[in-house]
């Protein structure tokens, strides 16, 4: 079956005659459950719902192993970093990766004896600091700066030095790329990005093959209490049906954007992984399904990219990625990566592409007019 047909019954049960074709939420804390607690399909909301077991089917039919989800990206990259490895291990994470995993893995786990080692995402420079490592942790491409590295030779090197690999697949999503099927141990992702697509829920997951690894999840998620509400997983589960569609009209966007970009001369510094001229292409259209829909350029200093961000109509100003609505945003305003002023995330979403042009050249015109 096709990804396009995958994704509209994945997870779903078969119906009768007048039933709908997909259940609703479940909402429940308390199930009724008499005798020993394993004799009960449910007890209690904070172990299990019916909501998240029909979310995490669907997401294991499209990841290749069993999903676990979480109530948020963050509490699935905590869940991976307290679960994977013992206590005083070394892992490997990049060091333009998303800057909240570093910050989490180098300040509250380090604290308690995690110790981090870091290299850039480029050029397969993670490999070269393996040596006694327990884990190795890749995001590719990677939030802000869209580097790609080969996910294959990283775990075929971690491999030889004994360490488990986890890939970060947020900015791809599943549709876009395997970690699992490129012989990770952990796929994991932020699922209020593209996943879900429509800036109106938070969750995250992590998929594993090893049946033990997901027992360990489950138990730090129970643990924990960092369990996803049934509104959003179900919210999350109706917006699956629509991935593959708007995952090719957000990357054809990107793509456009991205051309488009480069004839500016205004504009600097234009990555994208689907520009066949970019110094990632190479890697990532060996590993990658779609490019994902984020764009990265530059503008000459902080006031221009401000500016330009304050012109857009279309182009909302946000944070996140991977929406309905495209977004831009002065990445550096968070003081997390090491990337100029004038840096701008973009994430391309499903508005018409002659729309789309006409605004950000609208708004570049207008911030360097002023």
């Amino acid at each position: 079956m096709h990804a396009a047909t995958k994704v509209i019954s994945a997870g779903h049960a078969v119906t009768r005659d007048g039933e709908p074709f997909a259940a609703g939420p479940v909402f429940a804390s308390a199930f009724r459950s008499a005798g020993e607690p394993a004799a009960s399909p449910y007890v209690y909301g904070r172990y299990h719902s019916p909501t998240w077991s029909a979310w995490e089917a669907a997401l294991e039919v499209l990841e290749g192993g069993p999903a676990v989800a979480f109530s948020s990206g963050m509490a699935a990259v905590t869940a991976v970093l307290a679960t994977a490895v013992p206590p005083g291990a070394t892992i490997v994470m990049p060091s333009d990766g998303y800057y909240a995993a570093r910050r989490l893995a180098e300040g509250w786990f380090t604290e308690r004896g995690l110790r981090v080692r870091t290299a850039p995402t480029g050029g397969g420079a993670q490999a070269e600091h393996l040596e006694g490592a327990a884990l190795l942790w890749i995001e590719s491409p990677t939030n802000p700066g869209l580097e790609v590295c080969d996910i294959r030779a990283l775990v075929r090197e971690a491999r030889a030095h004994g360490a488990a690999v986890v890939v970060d697949n947020t900015t791809p999503t599943v549709l876009g790329q395997s970690p699992l099927a490129l012989g990770a141990d952990y796929s994991l992702a932020s699922d209020t990005k593209s996943l879900t697509g429509h800036s109106d829920v938070v969750l995250g997951h992590v998929a594993t093959r090893d049946a033990a690894r997901a027992e360990a999840l489950r138990t730090w998620r129970t643990t924990t209490g960092a369990i996803p509400g049934p509104m959003e997983v179900w919210l999350a589960h109706r917006s699956l049906a629509t991935l593959e569609l708007r995952l090719a009209r957000s990357c054809a966007n990107a793509l456009a954007i991205a051309r488009f970009l480069r004839t500016r001369s205004d504009v600097r510094g234009v990555r994208y992984p689907g520009l066949p001229d970019d110094p990632s292409h190479a890697i990532a259209a060996a590993q990658m399904h779609f490019f994902g829909p984020i764009v990265g350029f530059e503008l000459p200093d902080r006031e221009t990219a401000d500016r330009f961000i304050a012109a857009c109509t279309i182009v909302l100003p946000a944070t996140s990625f991977g929406g309905m609505h495209s977004t831009a945003e002065r990445r550096a305003r968070w003081a997390g990566d090491a990337i100029s002023e004038g840096f701008i995330r973009f994430s391309a979403g499903c508005e018409h592409e002659a729309d789309l042009i006409a605004d950000i050249a609208d708004a570049l015109d207008a911030a360097a007019a002023a």
